[in-house]
């Protein structure tokens, strides 16, 4: 077991990852959060760009968590 403070987040800039790798992690989240967008269904696509047009705008952030080992997306 590693030496991992509990409940301590790593943001983690979305400049150092590669536009594959973002674009996995922004699907992932997408397709776990089972978010409601209103009174009109989305495409992933669609969610997708929003979440993407957060994380450029800076309204929300990447964060690991070493204690679990994954990644969210979070509001700033």
């Amino acid at each position: 077991m590693g030496h991992e403070t509990p409940g301590v987040m790593v943001n983690i800039p979305v400049s150092r990852l590669s536009a594959e790798a973002l674009r996995g992690i922004v699907e992932a989240f997408v397709l776990r959060e089972g978010t409601d967008y209103g009174h009109r269904d989305h495409s992933l696509a669609e969610k997708c760009e929003r979440v993407h047009e957060q994380l450029r705008r800076g309204e929300a952030e990447l964060c690991f968590d070493p204690v679990t080992n994954s990644i969210d997306i979070r509001p700033i």
